[in-house]
């Protein structure tokens, strides 16, 4: 410990910010698996790089609220974070497995966390990992459990979906709106990572206004709505569209709109992690993003 520092991430360290997150999530996975899961498996080439731009984006937004454990071997442990309006969100946090239980997270978070003191509120998502889930309770959040939707969608079961365009950079007013109703704040710059990354669905009438983010798995990334009945055709819509196997993640009890949904696709219903909230109530209609929330 006597060679660790803590300093700023720069953008060339993203590629090892990957890996030590890659690793720590898979051991914290392997570890809490239930007889039944699928073996965890490591992400794949092109997840692990939307990862790493993820974090080359946070680095250039939110330079303050990213951090790396270094020692002599190279980078043992990150922490990301962006502040958006009044609102905190821990993006991501981890140490290498082989350093865990070393003192070294505490003072990344303690960085991490310092860049949003004069926020309102703050967002996490967090693995079921005992070790996380006290750090952030102690850190003050309050603890919603997780679920996640996961199979083969029942083509059958789809409805006829209508008023839902693809979107592009001409919908971030109407986004960040949504997202200040359900969040108390935009995403703001995020936007056009997930615009350039993933592709953007929306839905916006008389009666109701939404949008859904379709991320590199074929996954609903991010979705946001007015009301649920418009929440449940933007879902739908991305469900349609998934290939083969699907995982809606990061369902909160506030949206039993999108169990519904689920169910009804044929999907299996599952509980994984917690949304950690601090100063607000579950979002809802709204499916959060696990980093930028």
């Amino acid at each position: 410990m006597e060679d660790l520092i803590i300093r700023p991430m720069t953008e060339d360290d993203a590629e090892a910010a990957e890996q030590v997150s890659g690793a720590a999530f898979l051991e914290v996975d392997r570890r809490v698996r239930r007889a039944a899961d699928p073996e965890p498996s490591p992400r794949t080439p092109v997840h692990a790089a939307t990862w790493a731009e993820r974090t080359r984006h946070l680095v250039r937004t939110d330079p303050e609220g990213c951090w790396v454990a270094e020692d002599r071997t190279g980078v043992v442990g990150i922490a990301t974070s962006l502040r958006r309006e009044t609102l905190w969100c821990l993006a991501t946090y981890a140490v290498s497995p082989d350093r865990q239980g070393q003192g070294i997270g505490r003072p990344l978070l303690a960085a991490a966390m310092h860049h949003g003191r004069a926020c309102l509120r703050g967002m996490l998502s967090s693995s079921t990992d005992p070790r996380a889930v006290r750090t952030y309770h102690r850190a003050g959040f309050e603890l919603h459990p997780q679920m996640h939707l996961t199979g083969t969608v029942d083509r059958n079961a789809i409805p006829v979906v209508e008023k839902v365009r693809d979107g592009s950079a001409g919908d971030v007013d109407l986004m960040d709106s949504l997202d200040r109703l359900a969040r108390g704040a935009g995403h703001g710059p995020d936007h056009e990572l997930m615009l350039r990354t993933w592709r953007l669905l929306v839905s916006d009438t008389s009666t109701g206004r939404g949008y859904v983010y379709v991320d590199e798995r074929g996954r609903p990334g991010l979705l946001a709505a007015s009301d649920r009945r418009t929440a449940t055709r933007l879902l739908w819509a991305a469900l349609a569209q998934s290939p083969g196997e699907v995982t809606v993640p990061h369902v909160t009890a506030a949206n039993q709109w999108a169990i519904d949904v689920g169910l009804a696709a044929g999907l299996e219903l599952h509980q994984e992690g917690y949304l950690a909230l601090r100063g607000m109530r579950p979002p809802a209609p709204y499916v959060h993003s696990g980093a930028l929330l």
